[in-house]
């Protein structure tokens, strides 16, 4: 059975940093392109970053420089390094698989950036 569970999330101020994590079980990871998701309230999941299998990885225009998405494979996870957190970084941070973002969703870890 597939799973994705996210965490890392929580409460910052403006300017600061969180680092998320999303463990991925029930499929061959290693073998799978991923992608960092998020949904803002009354917007549409958006998809925030994204890691090939080979190791590449490409952001929304509106993170680059900020975010980092990093894997490791041995242990079937996914990060999403945060920095500079704005205001409009608040939302549900999910992962899924990318690009076709097929697998159920997990339960998503809140990030609200506020002062």
């Amino acid at each position: 059975q597939v799973q994705l569970v996210e965490s890392g999330g929580g409460l910052v101020q403006p300017g600061g940093s969180l680092r998320l994590s999303c463990a991925a079980s029930g499929i061959l990871f290693s073998l799978n392109s991923m992608g960092w998701y998020r949904q803002a309230p009354g917007k549409q999941r958006e998809l925030v970053a994204a890691t090939t299998r080979e190791g590449r990885s490409n952001y929304v225009d509106s993170v680059k420089g900020r975010f980092t998405i990093s894997r490791d494979n041995a242990k079937n996870t996914v990060y999403l390094q945060m920095n500079s957190l704005k205001p409009e970084d608040t939302a549900v941070y999910y992962c899924n698989r990318f690009p076709y973002a097929d697998l159920n969703w997990g339960q998503g870890t809140q990030v609200t950036v506020s002062s």
